[in-house]
């Protein structure tokens, strides 16, 4: 079944959020910070690990560096980009929109906005959503999806933990971004080359980077405002067949 991948990512967030909701109930605050703390370190170095794939490789006994103009160029171009459409407070504002919706007030709206946003941009951020939704378009095979869900659903739990109910419904963007990928993946599936996935999942381990100092250091990079960094490679790929 085509598609299934995407509904399995969703259901184990959802048991992932709704465990972690559960668990936050009976943590005190002190708690909530620690493990907050901790989740934005491991954030970053998530994101560290990825950008050091697509910067360092090893040549001889010694490593070079690549991609380094490529980083500069999606990270300027997607940030005035994203600034100029406002991602982050479309984001924000849909957070503001399902809250109010669903009537969350007093502490369970607390950090409301702030794990759906976070969420939204963790789960959708990286290749195995990408590679992911082409296998379960492509050929039906929902396995590496199936992987991310239960990768997906640990993160959740901790993240719901401390940020409440507002992960939950990162399923929304989540299921919007990976459907889409899955449904159009005969047109998409012969524009990405190796290189190409490569690129996109360094720059988005870069704005993983970013979220992680956002958990540690509160809200310091628009990172919803950098997403359109990660199509930059896109555009880089065509200029390069061009020349």
């Amino acid at each position: 079944m085509i598609g299934l991948g995407t509904l399995v990512n969703m259901a184990f967030i959802i048991l992932g959020s709704t465990v972690g909701i559960l668990i936050k109930g009976g943590l005190k605050k002190r708690f909530q910070d620690t493990i907050m703390n901790a989740l934005g370190l491991a954030v970053m170095f998530i994101g560290i690990s990825g950008a050091l794939q697509g910067i360092l490789t090893v040549s001889g006994t010694g490593l070079d560096t690549q991609n380094i103009m490529l980083m500069i160029v999606a990270l300027a171009l997607g940030a005035f980009i994203g600034e100029l459409i406002d991602i982050e407070a479309r984001l924000d504002r849909m957070g503001e929109f399902i809250k109010k919706t669903l009537k969350v007030k007093g502490e369970k709206g607390q950090g409301f906005v702030e794990g759906f946003v976070n969420s939204s941009l963790l789960f959708c951020i990286g290749a195995m959503a990408i590679i992911g939704s082409l296998e379960d378009g492509l050929s039906g095979d929902p396995s590496m999806l199936i992987a991310k869900g239960i990768i997906d659903g640990v993160v959740a739990i901790f993240f719901a933990s401390t940020l409440g109910i507002g992960v939950f419904f990162s399923i929304l963007p989540l299921g919007i971004y990976q459907g889409t990928i899955t449904l159009s993946s005969t047109y998409i599936e012969p524009l990405l080359s190796g290189q190409l996935i490569s690129n996109i999942s360094f720059i988005g381990s870069v704005l993983i980077f970013g979220i992680g100092i956002n958990m540690l250091f509160g809200k310091k990079i628009k990172c919803g405002n950098l997403l359109p960094a990660v199509l930059v490679p896109v555009a880089y790929e065509i200029l390069l067949k061009l020349i």
